[in-house]
């Protein structure tokens, strides 16, 4: 029996793992089953679930935030993303306010959602890697996600998800201004973009991404969680940074 109750105490801990409970967030431990059971909740009334607004908490919009900072404010009081709910930070951006080159990914992990930023973990510090080789630090670019906050389990964002985020990141851009857009991986390229294609057959390509700042120069290349993963993929990566490079120094 105590083997049995070892195999299924190890079996629950997977299961919240993997629906994102990977942490302590108490100094204390706390059997909340034994809570259940002494305070059972109140039976809730059903309701339809409808898309929240664009607007944080506050009632404000992001088109309404005339700086990176003020929209970032707005992000962090947005309550209209079902993300924040089991994220532990809001991870909106890193890198300068002034880069000429901004790049785009998914969703935070772990290490993103402990520290607060994107692309911190392997995956970013791989990606740090590429762009110094073609000689771009922190300070020289601006990264961000589709998504502020860490999806649970680390599982894809649902299009509900990305949509209640993509008010923002649009003006995220609008701000910005850059000069050319890095898309990171296929799921990044399909949002932003609207295409269809494989992030293979659409690597590689320069298009434009239309926004009220103007046109911006954008390509899209596989995401550095890919290349630790496949490394001998990172041939064509490096051939995209050659030319996010040559696009970076025309005048």
């Amino acid at each position: 029996m105590a083997v049995s109750q070892e195999k299924a105490a190890q079996a629950l801990l997977l299961w919240y793992e993997a629906m994102g409970a990977d942490e302590a967030i108490g100094e204390a431990p706390l059997d909340c089953f034994a809570v259940a059971a002494a305070q059972p909740p109140a039976p809730r009334p059903i309701a339809r679930v409808r898309p929240a607004p664009a607007r944080s908490s506050s009632g404000a919009r992001p088109g309404e935030a005339s700086t990176l900072a003020e929209l970032e404010a707005l992000a962090g009081s947005f309550d209209g993303c079902a993300l924040k709910r089991t994220a532990k930070s809001l991870c909106f951006a890193r890198g300068s306010h002034a880069a000429r080159l901004m790049l785009i990914g998914e969703a935070p992990g772990r290490d993103e959602d402990l520290r607060g930023k994107p692309f911190v973990g392997r995956a970013g510090q791989l990606l740090d890697r590429m762009l110094a080789a073609i000689g771009l630090t922190e300070e020289h670019v601006y990264i961000t996600n589709t998504v502020y906050w860490r999806p649970p389990g680390n599982r894809t964002p649902t299009p509900e998800e990305v949509e209640a985020c993509a008010p923002f990141l649009a003006r995220q851009i609008e701000l910005l201004a850059p000069q050319a857009l890095l898309l990171l991986g296929g799921a990044a390229a399909k949002n932003i973009l609207g295409v269809t294609e494989g992030i293979m057959r659409l690597r590689g390509k320069w298009l434009n991404y239309a926004c009220a700042s103007g046109s911006i120069a954008t390509l899209a290349t596989l995401h550095p969680a890919y290349l630790l993963r496949n490394p001998e993929a990172k041939r064509y990566a490096w051939r995209d940074l050659l030319s996010v490079k040559a696009a970076l120094e025309k005048p």
